[in-house]
């Protein structure tokens, strides 16, 4: 497995007077992994009050099963307050803008196909892509730190197990990896699902927190990478409280709160009825072994449906782990005491010898 070349940290104004240098950001990071996320969280945190309405508009470019490029599109990003934000995804064949509002409702309008999993979480990726303080609780995860070399450079990665029960039983499974810079708390590339590797280059600091201006997604297969998305920032700038930006059209759809999102070490706690996958006969002879990533939605009952591939090493595993996690059933994620539907990924792995 190659790792991504580590290049020279990059820390640059934005604008004056918006963006600060890096000049007071400290240097030496704590050797305690919980200390290197609390080090790090004050200068990831794009939530805080005390920050002034800024904008971010990105180009990105997705790539097909080959690792050539496909479709390019623009993410755009408003933030006024904790409570008002906006984000749109615009390309050929899908648009996608989510409003949240000051009255706490969510409105959202979309137009072509569904987005994208990694082009969905460029959002998360620019301006949250540190785990939450719920992540890190204490009796749930067990974070471990190694050191790993990047090139000519060593860096420190901490990786998060998540110590979940599932169908009665402990489960320990990889939750993330993190790497951050040898002396300041910047994130400088992170794991998805074991074998998707997000690099976060160029990094500028606004309003005295960090953003990388260059975001770029790979899948590590046993052939080496296969790229799945780049982006890169084209502007960030100022803007007032009161754009228009900020209030949802007439024909936008508004509910009272956001699709949950829960990760999938969240729900395979909850997990009561699991149907094991078939491991193809042609994959095996073919030698084709890996982890199936895939999306879904479960019900107010339980049920998961809308399943679609995120990752998988080949298309002989992707129809065996669908069509055996559609057959799975979950406790109903409970909101203020009553079932609602959820988002999650689930992790199906094939291992040759099992």
């Amino acid at each position: 497995m190659r790792l991504p070349y580590f290049c020279a940290l990059y820390l640059a104004v934005v604008l004056p007077g918006f963006a600060q240098t890096a000049a007071n950001a400290g240097s030496g990071l704590p050797t305690d992994p919980r200390e290197i996320f609390a080090a790090a969280a004050p200068f990831y945190d794009f939530t805080s009050p005390e920050l002034k309405p800024w904008h971010l508009k990105a180009t990105y470019q997705l790539y097909d099963e080959q690792g050539k490029p496909s479709e390019q599109g623009t993410y755009e990003y408003w933030w006024a307050s904790p409570q008002v934000y906006r984000s749109t995804w615009t390309r050929s064949s899908a648009t996608h803008t989510e409003w949240h509002t000051a009255d706490g409702n969510y409105a959202h309008k979309e137009t072509g196909e569904q987005l994208g999993y990694f082009e969905d979480k460029l959002r998360s990726d620019f301006v949250s892509p540190l785990p939450t303080a719920t992540t890190l609780a204490l009796d749930k995860y067990r974070l471990d730190i190694k050191t790993l070399s990047l090139g000519k450079v060593k860096v420190p990665c901490i990786t998060i197990t998540p110590l979940m029960t599932q169908l009665g039983k402990i489960q320990p499974a990889p939750f993330g990896t993190f790497c951050f810079d040898q002396q300041l708390p910047v994130l400088r590339f992170a794991y998805d699902f074991g074998s998707a590797i997000t690099e976060f280059n160029h990094i500028v600091k606004v309003q005295n927190r960090y953003l990388a201006r260059e975001i770029l997604v790979n899948y590590l297969i046993n052939s080496g990478e296969r790229k799945l998305l780049s982006a890169l920032v084209d502007t960030i700038d100022s803007l007032s409280p009161s754009d228009p930006a900020f209030t949802p059209p007439p024909d936008a759809t508004v509910i009272n709160h956001n699709k949950l999102r829960i990760g999938s070490s969240v729900m395979a706690g909850m997990l009561i009825k699991k149907q094991t996958p078939i491991y193809p006969l042609g994959a095996k002879y073919a030698g084709i072994s890996g982890t199936v990533v895939l999306q879904g939605t479960i019900g107010e009952n339980g049920k998961i449906h809308d399943l679609h591939v995120i990752l998988s090493p080949s298309p002989l595993l992707s129809d065996s782990a669908v069509e055996a996690v559609s057959q799975w059933e979950y406790k109903p994620y409970l909101l203020n005491g009553e079932p609602v539907e959820v988002e999650t990924t689930v992790n199906v792995i094939y291992t040759l010898g099992y």
